[in-house]
């Protein structure tokens, strides 16, 4: 899931307010279009060479038909919303519709459990990637010694956490709107590396990897995980009927983009791959550096914007809800809670892949089948849509299950070799 996600889920109450209150404004299709490849562009491009490397060059299918699925599925969700426009303006109002409270309570649970995990993700990012440009850095606190990727955890959660006691995020989400650039320069400074800074494309990889198939689809699942913004999207749009444009711009774009980055980085390094490209770069070429310096950037604009959804959540529950000292508090210890879990587990690929398998192709996949299939079809109804529908629920069941299964069983087995 891109962290772009969370500026659209910040500014969702203004875009509908500005709907509702004048029908004849609202976002073009060309700014509907950059925020939604804004929105599937994350972090997940830099674990999609690593997907590939898993699952070997035929799976660079499976990417294609992750993507395609992904698109329908964002079609169907769509189709939920037009079937009550006046009630159904986020994600957790369709859940509530086809399955009442329990319905808007589980896809709530989802959505912000998966903005933890990106947060965390985004701490082991920062540590990683620090510790490749300064791998000889070690911190000694309160006379106890923590070694460099632990401390560079920390060091980022200290600097990111007075962001996080800001409510009014409007000039965070300015800054990360820079998201697509980013994504772009890191392509390129990638492909600058290998074809003109001495790295070269000459690994050859395997054409087909059964064991690291469900890795593989879970990490292409997470790269398309952008259904808890589509309603908004969508609602925040002057003509609604583009809205299927808007998606198959945003899908085609950002499978170009994915697509172009795993072959890249495959020829690069092959079965050497980190679980992100950048850690395989060496440090002494500018190209490396810029990649490698694009891609810490991000995190520390956007972790406010991914707790802010859950902190807002966290403080409806307190009697002093308007407290700022509260709130202040909420979002510290939500800060330290993330490290704790990047601390526990710093394994970026496998809670990754964790991420996709559990979370994305539950919010993505399954939850807008079953609630088209509730509230469009009716499940007494049987026809060749509702088959087509239940097949993907099967589907994305078992993979979902079998990829869970693994990325555990990794992240367990790391944790026990620690």
């Amino acid at each position: 899931m891109d962290t772009n996600n969370v500026e659209n889920m910040e500014s969702q109450n203004q875009h509908l307010q500005s709907h509702e209150s004048s029908p004849t404004k609202g976002t073009t299709f060309l700014r509907t279009c950059f925020n939604g490849v804004n929105t599937l562009s994350g972090v997940g491009i830099l674990s999609i060479p690593y997907a590939l490397s898993k699952g070997g060059w035929l799976s660079l299918i499976l990417l294609l038909l992750v993507a395609l699925l992904c698109f329908y599925t964002g079609l169907l969700l769509q189709r939920c919303m037009d079937s009550d426009p006046l009630i159904i303006k986020t994600y957790p109002d369709i859940g509530q519709v086809a399955f009442g409270r329990k319905g808007r309570a589980i896809i709530s649970t989802f959505m912000y459990l998966e903005l933890f995990l990106v947060a965390v993700e985004f701490l082991i990012m920062e540590g990683d990637n620090l510790h490749k440009l300064f791998p000889k850095e070690s911190f000694d606190i309160f006379g106890m010694k923590i070694g460099g990727k632990q401390g560079f955890v920390l060091v980022t959660a200290l600097v990111v956490l007075p962001t996080t006691w800001l409510r009014n995020l409007g000039v965070l989400a300015y800054v990360s709107a820079g998201g697509v650039i980013a994504s772009v320069i890191l392509v390129l400074a990638v492909l600058w590396g290998g074809a003109f800074d001495g790295v070269g494309f000459h690994e050859r990889g395997e054409l087909w990897n059964w064991n690291g198939l469900p890795t593989a689809v879970s990490l292409f699942t997470f790269c398309y995980c952008g259904h808890a913004v589509f309603p908004t999207l969508c609602n925040s749009m002057k003509d609604k009927s583009q809205f299927p444009k808007v998606l198959l711009v945003c899908f085609v774009l950002s499978t170009i983009s994915y697509g172009s980055m795993a072959i890249i980085g495959y020829l690069m390094f092959g079965e050497h791959l980190a679980s992100q490209v950048t850690l395989n770069l060496p440090t002494k070429n500018i190209s490396s550096k810029i990649a490698i310096y694009t891609t810490l950037m991000n995190p520390i604009t956007k972790y406010a914007l991914v707790i802010a959804p859950i902190a807002a959540s966290v403080e409806e529950t307190f009697p002093f809800r308007e407290s700022k000292m509260m709130s202040c508090i909420i979002r510290t210890c939500l800060v330290m809670s993330t490290v704790f879990v990047a601390l526990l587990v710093p394994f970026f690929g496998y809670v990754m892949a964790f991420i996709g398998a559990f979370l994305s192709i539950t919010v993505s996949i399954l939850f807008p089948c079953l609630c088209y299939w509730k509230i469009a079809i009716g499940f007494k109804r049987i026809g060749v849509e509702m088959s087509v529908i239940l097949m993907i629920v099967f589907i994305g069941t078992f993979v979902a299950v079998v990829g869970t299964y693994t990325a555990l069983t990794n992240i367990i087995n790391e944790v026990q070799t620690k």
